[in-house]
């Protein structure tokens, strides 16, 4: 869609391993989405924001996006790649790779 851009794949246990403040998780699931649970320190921005809230996205560490199973969160990573973001992570298989793998899933602040 976006042609070829460079972002990573990372996976649950990356995630939960990585130093919170080394990283921003950001959840582009929709409002009822993120209502049924949330990747605790995760930031919203749904992803038809991504595009107008960019700025508010670091660009001196890693950026994992995550959405239900990650798809869309590949599309955006790829989105966000192409507009020159260096820093793109994918978390694969989304929220449901992060539940199935017994992390935790919080409820939204």
């Amino acid at each position: 869609m976006y042609g070829y851009y460079n972002f990573k794949e990372v996976d649950p246990d990356f995630l939960s391993g990585a130093d919170k403040d080394a990283i921003q998780v950001v959840d582009i699931r929709t409002e009822a989405e993120v209502a049924r649970g949330v990747i605790d320190g995760a930031i919203h921005i749904p992803m038809h924001l991504l595009p107008i809230k960019a700025q508010d996205l670091p660009q001196d560490k890693p950026v994992v996006l995550y959405c239900h199973s990650g798809a869309r969160s590949s599309q955006a990573c790829a989105f966000m790649a192409s507009k020159g973001f260096n820093n793109m992570h994918n978390l694969t298989g989304g929220i449901l790779a992060w539940a199935r793998s017994g992390k935790p899933i919080a409820l939204p602040s």
